[in-house]
């Protein structure tokens, strides 16, 4: 088998493990008493701690008589603020104040320098040389961290509620001092917002002076100002300019308006060559007036009378005369008045032009006169709204200064005990069967992972499992641990007689079974020549030879030769005569080789001892005698088992596993280690040997067992018993 494959494939084998532990059951289980009454002493040994725990509510939007965060700008509002709350609830400070409230500096359990403590100061003091003595600042720290170190604050997760614990030894003190805590921060709150309050109201009082003395200045500056304008009331005097501005500006339009039209008829009477009837008569604002319409209108009737007349008269007649006239008179008249018309016109455009240059100038100064005032104006607005802002400033902060300084001291909490912590008469710890239960749980769990190690550093082979799992090999078989005969037992009694003559019937079906898995391996392939090895002496590959060639002998001729003649015992066991010819002397002498060859009746098999001890029994071996007398032996027996050295010592199996048709490796049970046993298989591997499997020797069955192995009632099944 090749043993790189043999652990190719891993498989997880519980009824390993299991076996593991029931074979250091006894161990586990004895750990786990003594481990388990040592932590039942230690237990009963502790001092109990008892645990208090009062609940406090802490409200973002505290109530207040008055309030004054427009003041000093706090917010009690968010997470953070819930965060820093209970912050200052773990702090020092708090514990502190408990400390000096309760006088806890009197309590040995926080005050590690108490009077019940001088004993063990005594010893430390002598040990490490300290003898000075704390101070009162020492003793007052070291409480406060002491019982700083006994508090808890947990808040409760989307409420406003955070639990106050307190553990102490003391199942009394332990409320007292949750519900101090609690009381504590609440005192320290109030403490605070008086505290913040005064210093507002001192704070307003000196910033209220200053606010003061500025509305004065502001007030006589506005008066000044006023003063030297001459204001009684500039929102009047702007309103009164504003009215003479549109007044000005409407009649500069109605002035502009005139000069255009006189303007209009200046030039076409300027544009006229002459200022006679027919170019005076040709100015439509001459012939639109009403006076020259009704001259024009005589004119025309006077003429209608001097063509009616001349129809009848001649030109010298007096009608004739007096009408001509008339109508002389008439065109006189009308050329009169055009020309009186046209100087007006004259006259009227330039008083237009400086009626409206005057009111233009009016303008412009009612202009100047209007900025000025509004320049004053805001000025004015500036001065006014000074002292506006400063008055209200002034109000705002003497009626907060007013009201700080009556209500003071009329703060209330923003937290409060919604429960109060009480007695507890059961502790919290130590939670002694909590702590026996897991030293036990634990313990156990020690001791069976110390099996595993134990296991696992173990490099025997101790049952037919530890042959699967470490070497990867198949196991022909077991043999018992045979009891161990007397001194002066006789020779029947000797373990290589223990299948033909011993009591012990386990053992013989073990030889049996032997046999039996050797002709199964031996099917395809038959097995004449069996070599039998082991990894160092004394595992007893001597006696299962020989018993297993004892087991063959009932059925077949069979033939044991020692090949170890190194420490050859086969011959002694056997009880043979002293100076036997064997196997050393038949391959020296291969005529002898019937006289090497000797016959145990009782065992009825035939036996070639080692003989003379060669000086280099290899080399014996490896010669062409041994092999032609090993061929010649095939030809008389069935089966030949030879017996050889171990595998570690010599190499003198690995040669002779070349002429044998199989190998047998015999094992003793807990004894060898695996990492040796490995490398001889692994050695007879390399030689091309055909391994047919291990022998698992001197197995102690009823050891095995107890241990929950797989031997329990070994052979019993068939009323087969060791006794």
């Amino acid at each position: 088998m090749d043993m790189k494959n043999s652990a190719a494939v891993e498989v997880i084998d519980l009824a390993h493990y299991w076996l593991v532990v029931r074979r250091q059951f006894k161990k586990i289980l004895a750990l786990s008493i003594v481990a388990t009454l040592i932590s039942v002493l230690v237990v009963l040994s502790l001092t109990p701690i008892y645990k208090a725990t009062s609940t406090l509510l802490i409200e973002a939007n505290e109530s207040k008589v008055l309030s004054i965060e427009e003041v000093y700008g706090l917010s009690g509002n968010g997470s953070e603020y819930f965060l820093t709350q209970f912050e200052i609830l773990k702090s020092r400070d708090m514990a502190k104040r408990v400390v000096e409230k309760l006088d806890l500096v009197k309590v040995a359990e926080f005050n590690p320098y108490h009077s019940s403590h001088k004993k063990s100061f005594s010893i430390k003091a002598m040990i490490f040389g300290e003898g000075e003595a704390p101070t009162e600042e020492e003793i007052l720290a070291k409480t406060i961290d002491n019982f700083w170190g006994a508090i808890s604050i947990e808040p409760v997760r989307k409420t406003q509620l955070v639990k106050i614990s307190v553990e102490s030894i003391d199942p009394e003190l332990a409320p007292i001092a949750a519900n101090a805590i609690a009381d504590a921060y609440i005192e320290s709150q109030l403490e605070a917002k008086v505290g913040l309050t005064q210093q507002a109201a001192g704070w307003l009082g000196d910033r209220l002076g200053g606010l003061k003395d500025k509305l004065n200045v502001s007030e006589q500056k506005l008066q000044q100002f006023r003063e030297d304008n001459n204001l009684i009331d500039v929102k009047g005097i702007s309103t009164l300019i504003a009215k003479e501005l549109d007044l000005v500006g409407e009649r500069l339009v109605a002035a502009r308006s005139e000069r255009l039209d006189f303007e209009t008829s200046y030039f076409q009477l300027k544009s006229l060559p002459d200022q006679s009837y027919d170019s005076l008569n040709s100015l439509p604002f001459i012939l639109n007036n009403p006076l020259i319409a009704k001259l024009r209108e005589s004119e025309s009737s006077t003429e209608l009378k001097v063509s009616e007349l001349s129809q009848r008269y001649g030109p010298l007649h007096p009608k004739m005369v007096a009408a001509h006239s008339d109508l002389t008179a008439v065109q006189a008249s009308l050329l009169s008045q055009m020309k009186r018309i046209a100087n007006g016109i004259k006259n009227d455009f330039a008083a237009a032009k400086s009626k409206e240059k005057s009111l233009l100038g009016a303008l412009n100064s009612t202009k100047s006169e209007m900025q000025s005032i509004n320049r004053t104006e805001f000025e004015l607005a500036d001065y006014v709204r000074n002292v506006r802002s400063s008055r209200t400033l002034y109000e705002t902060f003497f009626k907060r200064i007013s009201e700080t300084a009556e209500t003071g001291t009329l703060q209330t909490a923003n937290a409060r005990i919604v429960d109060a912590a009480v007695l507890s008469a059961i502790p919290i710890k130590p939670k002694k069967k909590l702590i026996v239960l897991l030293v036990l749980v634990v313990s156990l769990m020690f001791g069976i992972a110390l099996a595993f190690l134990l296991d696992a550093l173990d490099a025997t082979i101790k049952h037919a499992d530890d042959v699967d799992h470490k070497l990867g090999f198949s196991m022909l078989g077991l043999l018992p641990l045979l009891p161990v005969n007397a001194p002066n037992s006789p020779p029947e009694k000797a373990a290589v007689r223990a299948f033909a003559q011993g009591e012990h019937v386990g053992f013989k079906e073990s030889v049996r079974t032997l046999r039996t898995s050797l002709t199964l391996a031996s099917l395809e392939k038959p097995v004449q020549t069996l070599l039998f090895t082991s990894t160092i002496p004394g595992e007893g590959k001597t006696t299962t030879s020989v018993n297993l060639a004892s087991a063959y002998g009932q059925m077949e001729k069979v033939l044991l030769i020692d090949a170890d003649m190194r420490r050859p015992t086969v011959a002694k066991q056997l009880q043979l005569p002293q100076g036997s010819r064997g196997l050393s002397n038949a391959v020296a002498y291969p005529e002898t080789l019937d006289e090497s060859i000797h016959t145990i009746a009782d065992l009825g098999i035939d036996v070639m001892p080692a003989g003379a001890i060669p000086p280099n029994p290899l080399e014996l071996l490896s010669s062409k005698n041994f092999t032609d007398i090993l061929e010649q032996l095939k030809g008389r027996y069935q089966r030949i088992i030879i017996d050889s050295a171990p595998m570690q010592a010599v190499s003198d199996a690995l040669y002779l596993s070349t002429l044998s048709d199989g190998v047998v490796y015999v094992i003793k049970a807990d004894s060898t280690k695996d990492k040796l046993i490995k490398t001889g298989l692994g050695r007879l591997e390399d030689s091309n040997a055909r391994i047919l499997g291990v022998v698992l020797n001197q197995v102690d069955i009823e050891k095995e067992a107890r241990y929950g192995g797989n031997y329990g009632g070994y052979y019993d099944a068939y009323e087969y018993s060791s006794k």
